[in-house]
């Protein structure tokens, strides 16, 4: 090989083996070839069929998970298209009122394709094998199979129209829930829930409220059934109406038709009322969150009247101890008081024995110098002359003054000491030198 004189050679790296690992939808892919042990082109063939099975199922045809058909339904006369359970007909059981417009679009196409009678016949051999197609779609001009009726409302045309589905809900049984029996054992909420999320649809207010669950406030339950209880209902039962006797243009009978169908409408509205109601008054008399909140009243009322009765007896136990607190301090001011007169009295007493032990010592001090006479005993009008003198003393003479002079008195003997310590009381000018019989002379010197 030629090369040019400036051209450099460039050396490779040795080829080594890397080990990669899938990511992503990728890896996903590797591991559903890993797991069915399947090679690129086998999966990719599988993908394919599994992929055109989907847009099969999406143009209309019936897939494996379509509601399996009743085969009573097959055999059903298309004149009783008021008995028919239109969703089931659909394959719609498990929607019902729930279903979306698309839905009933779909189940449509799909059941219109399946039992159409020329793929009927194509796949079963039997060319007038429609009676179903009948069920679900009103005769047209490609399809007389259903004359001189008024089979108004099949399958499709009463769901695809508002009013007249709405009519068909009224009267669904098929989405109805029964309510519990008041004796039904288990757990209350999942008892009662599906009763009334079903009787939920007939509401005219919204939101509805839910049942809750046993954490329920006592105002939430009380909303709930308030509003149950009130129920505003839409059910009209308009679709239970029988038609006037094909009789022509006669308006009478229409008129008469139409009364009757009035008159039943409002029967069983009244009927409807009265059971849901009865329903309701079930649930709420086996709640057990009224129970709950009775007990939480009961306790709550015997909280406040022990509250009650304890303050009522603190109020009279402190009373009590005030009556024996004022009935202690009366005794004690009245013992104080006794006291205060007994010693009062001993006082007195002591005072008066006193006076009287001073008086002896008076009188006694004048008898203890026999009546100051001299020379020989004392005579009569002597001694009670004296004897006046002392008892005018000793009544001038009270109190200290009186002990005093006792005082002076006591022990004298000697009667010029005694008669000096009369004379001072007189000289003092207690008691008046008139007054006295004895000691006046002596003091005025005669």
């Amino acid at each position: 090989m030629y090369l040019p004189p400036n051209h450099q050679t460039t050396n490779f790296a040795v080829p080594r083996e890397l080990a990669l690992e899938p990511v992503g939808p990728h890896f996903l892919a590797h591991a559903r070839r890993k797991r069915h042990n399947r090679t690129f082109s086998e999966d990719e063939k599988h993908q394919a069929e599994v992929h055109a099975l989907s847009l099969e199922d999406k143009s209309g045809n019936v897939s494996e998970d379509d509601e399996p058909e009743d085969p009573g339904m097959l055999a059903r006369d298309p004149k009783e298209w008021k008995e028919q359970d239109h969703y089931a007909v659909l394959g719609l059981s498990k929607y019902r009122y729930k279903a979306t417009d698309e839905q009933i679009k779909k189940a449509h196409r799909k059941k219109a394709l399946k039992h159409h009678p020329d793929k009927k016949a194509g796949s079963t051999g039997d060319e007038n094998d429609d009676s179903f197609f009948k069920c679900i779609q009103k005769g047209t001009s490609s399809f007389q199979y259903i004359r001189n009726t008024r089979l108004i409302c099949t399958a499709y045309e009463t769901l695809s129209d508002p009013v007249k589905r709405r009519q068909f809900d009224s009267v669904d049984e098929g989405a109805d829930v029964e309510p519990p029996s008041r004796k039904a054992k288990g757990d209350f909420f999942k008892l009662w829930r599906p009763f009334f999320e079903s009787e939920a649809r007939f509401s005219n207010r919204r939101p509805v409220p839910t049942l809750g669950d046993i954490k329920s406030t006592k105002e939430q339950v009380e909303q709930f059934y308030n509003f149950w209880l009130t129920f505003d209902s839409w059910r009209s039962f308009e679709y239970l109406d029988k038609d006037p006797p094909d009789e022509g243009d006669n308006r009478d009978n229409k008129r008469w038709q139409e009364k009757k169908n009035k008159a039943e409408r409002a029967k069983r509205k009244k009927e409807d009322i009265a059971r849901l109601r009865k329903a309701v008054e079930d649930a709420l008399s086996v709640d057990p969150r009224i129970k709950l909140f009775k007990d939480n009243e009961r306790k709550e009322k015997e909280r406040k009247k022990f509250e009650r009765e304890a303050g009522a007896r603190q109020a009279a136990e402190e009373a009590r101890l005030k009556a024996e607190e004022e009935k202690r301090r009366k005794e004690e001011e009245e013992a104080k008081e006794k006291a205060a007169k007994e010693d009062s009295k001993k006082t007195k007493e002591a005072a008066k024995n006193r006076v009287k032990k001073e008086k002896r010592i008076v009188k006694g001090s004048v008898k203890e110098v026999n009546y100051f006479a001299v020379g020989g005993d004392a005579s009569a009008g002597q001694i009670d002359n004296v004897l006046h003198d002392v008892e005018l003393i000793m009544e001038r003479l009270k109190g200290e003054k009186l002990s005093v002079i006792a005082g002076k008195l006591d022990g004298k003997k000697e009667s010029g000491e005694v008669k000096k310590i009369f004379e001072e009381v007189i000289t003092a000018g207690d008691v008046k030198a008139n007054e006295l019989k004895f000691f006046g002379k002596e003091v005025n010197g005669e």
